[in-house]
């Protein structure tokens, strides 16, 4: 089994002639082999978020093409999002069940690192492509995208073209969003009000806070139950959230509003838990992240943009997206300020 999975390792990581090695590999292991002694197959648990899961989100078909390839059960276990699956981490500690944990973004890897959970997940980074320079050794992205406030265009012809204007707009212009103490937009959207406000961001929630129609406690509540249903004509989203629409719906109807200001970046990732039963096993599934039969589904399955070149695969409405200015927090300033910021938030969105 070993032997096996190291080859077929080698192989995801580097794509191209040497998935020759995995093909041979994979032809003459044979079935009682990739077993386990108790006769099951081996098992990877990952921890993830619920949209990941879903019927059209990207984590069908991963499973699919990853279980094609190691001759074993990939189980996804669903949580609301990467705020619940930090969360998890810290309430199971080293018991967790958990062999790989994906969904936290880079807003929460000093959270996640500090638990002491986390071991280098040793996969090759060679194919990244993001917009940042990346070298952390634990944290693997697997995608990236920009925070953005979507609107309805049949409702909202002209919507506010900074986050200036969104405050200066009449009062009956109602936006939804996300708690940050339970969403990852919802963080989001706290730290690019931060970075664009500084010391006076309480002012500016203080003049956002009329328009706001009510904080939902995660994006899939914010944007399906929510936005989608016509409660408000603006949701707090990504820029990447029109792709779907065009893609599916075949509309224009729902584009994202680009800011004067620029829009906070966001990148999540996957990182392998230390107590893992299978570490070759889970090597072998971090390699595959990289690999083009994972970010293919990204896309269009999780509607974000994949972790690496996909070339002429990239589906063409990613070319009618807006292209903003983009910017982060580093992750030990965010770690370290989080909670402060937060209550700066509450305190300013109860005056």
């Amino acid at each position: 089994m070993k032997d096996f999975l190291t080859k077929t390792r080698m192989a995801l990581a580097h794509p191209g002639l040497s998935m020759l090695t995995a093909l041979a590999a994979i032809t003459t292991f044979s079935a009682s082999q990739a077993l386990a002694q108790d006769g099951e197959k081996p098992q990877l648990t990952v921890y993830t978020y619920d949209a990941f899961v879903a019927e059209w989100g990207p984590g069908p078909a991963i499973e699919k093409a990853f279980e094609a390839r190691c001759g074993c059960d990939l189980q996804f276990v669903a949580l609301e999002g990467g705020v619940d699956i930090l969360q998890r981490l810290r309430l199971e500690g080293a018991s967790t069940e958990a062999d790989v944990i994906l969904g936290l973004d880079m807003n929460l890897m000093e959270d996640a690192r500090a638990l002491e959970l986390l071991v280098p997940h040793e996969a090759d980074m060679s194919a990244l492509k993001l917009p940042i320079e990346w070298d952390d050794d634990v944290f693997l992205p697997y995608d990236w995208g920009r925070f953005a406030f979507v609107y309805d265009s049949e409702a909202l012809p002209n919507p506010p073209d900074s986050l200036e204007a969104l405050m200066d707009a009449p009062e009956d212009l109602k936006v939804i969003i996300s708690d940050p103490r339970t969403s990852v937009p919802g963080l989001g959207l706290l730290l690019w009000i931060k970075h664009v406000y500084g010391d006076k961001a309480d002012e500016a929630w203080e003049r956002l806070s009329p328009h706001i129609l009510t904080v939902a406690s995660g994006w899939s509540q914010a944007y399906f139950s929510l936005f989608m249903n016509g409660e408000a004509p603006m949701v707090l989203s990504y820029s990447t959230s029109p792709a779907y629409h065009m893609a599916f719906d075949k509309t224009d109807r729902y584009q994202a509003a680009e800011f004067k200001e620029g829009h906070y970046l966001q990148v999540e990732t996957a990182a392998m838990v230390a107590g893992t039963d299978e570490p070759e096993l889970v090597h072998a599934f971090m390699d595959f992240i990289l690999n083009e039969d994972f970010q293919r589904h990204i896309p269009l399955g999780n509607v974000m943009y994949p972790a690496i070149d996909l070339g002429d695969e990239l589906p063409d409405v990613f070319d009618r997206l807006i292209e903003p200015e983009s910017y982060t927090f580093s992750p030990a300033e965010v770690s370290q300020h989080r909670r402060e910021w937060i209550r700066e938030w509450l305190n300013a969105s109860s005056r």
